[in-house]
């Protein structure tokens, strides 16, 4: 296991899908992902990386089936650390489009750099904490290095951007090393972390359908790019579906899927949910 990586047992598989919990809210977020990617039947294993989760937050994590591993903040700099600190951060580039919750810690973001750290896997696909699998994506793993789904949810003029709640990656120490070496230089300042940072490392990155990266305000921005029974990733992107806020209500039939796999509700087949008003 690379140094900064601390795992509770072995590999099982060569493939993985891997997340990041970096809270006890991201731990709930990581525990509906999995029992979502283990109800859509997959030999792949489901990793879970993690840093300040208390353990009574892992144990449902651990009975789900996931393999958890330790893991440190990456050691940047003072000067690296002041830029992207939450405040520091926002002031500078604030959100405009949805609402970040107060547990937003940007800085925790750039951890998910350590999925090339997992060598013992020949291809990993990552998807964030806050979304949930509603068709098998096993066949990403046979994806190149590096695919995303384009940062799409109010306008197709978007592109051109990719969003880092998914893609796909081939662990590598050497990468890793080209990361650290990239991410932390003099002035730097990556406006949306990871994301700003990913979109550079890999300039000529692949793009994947959005239906590998459903971002959850396409349903009441773009309703007509809506098809259930195409979605593979549900994103819910800015506000989670375990807080109230003020989208809640137009939301309403997302987030009751996401809580029948957290385990708050009875679990619903895709199909049967409305289509975007």
């Amino acid at each position: 296991m690379s140094d900064g990586l601390r795992a509770e047992r072995a590999a099982k598989s060569r493939f993985a899908y891997v997340t990041l919990a970096t809270n006890a809210d991201y731990a709930l977020g990581a525990l509906a992902l999995v029992n979502s990617i283990r109800a859509n039947g997959t030999v792949a294993d489901c990793v879970v990386l993690h840093t300040a989760v208390p353990d009574q937050h892992l144990t449902p994590l651990r009975e789900a089936g996931a393999r958890l591993i330790g893991t440190d903040l990456l050691d940047t700099s003072p000067e690296f650390n002041a830029a992207h600190a939450r405040d520091a951060l926002h002031a500078r580039a604030a959100f405009t489009k949805g609402t970040k919750p107060p547990f937003h810690t940007p800085l925790d973001n750039f951890v998910k750099l350590r999925l090339w750290q997992l060598t013992e896997y020949d291809a990993v696909v990552f998807i964030d904490a806050d979304a949930i699998m509603l068709k098998n994506s096993d066949k990403l793993f046979g994806y190149p290095e590096f695919c995303a789904a384009p940062n799409v949810y109010e306008s197709l003029g978007d592109f051109h951007r990719l969003n880092s709640g998914v893609f796909t990656a081939r662990p590598s120490e050497a990468t890793f090393a080209a990361m650290i070496d990239r991410l932390d230089q003099p002035g730097i300042f990556w406006r949306r972390t990871d994301q700003t940072f990913l979109e550079s490392f890999f300039p000529d990155w692949h793009g994947l359908p959005v239906f590998f990266n459903m971002l959850q305000y396409v349903w009441f921005n773009m309703p007509d790019l809506w098809r259930w029974q195409q979605i593979h990733i549900l994103h819910f992107q800015y506000e989670k579906p375990w807080h109230d806020h003020d989208k809640a209500d137009r939301l309403r039939p997302l987030i009751n899927l996401w809580r029948g796999f957290a385990g708050q509700g009875a679990r619903l087949d895709p199909a049967s949910l409305p289509d975007p008003a």
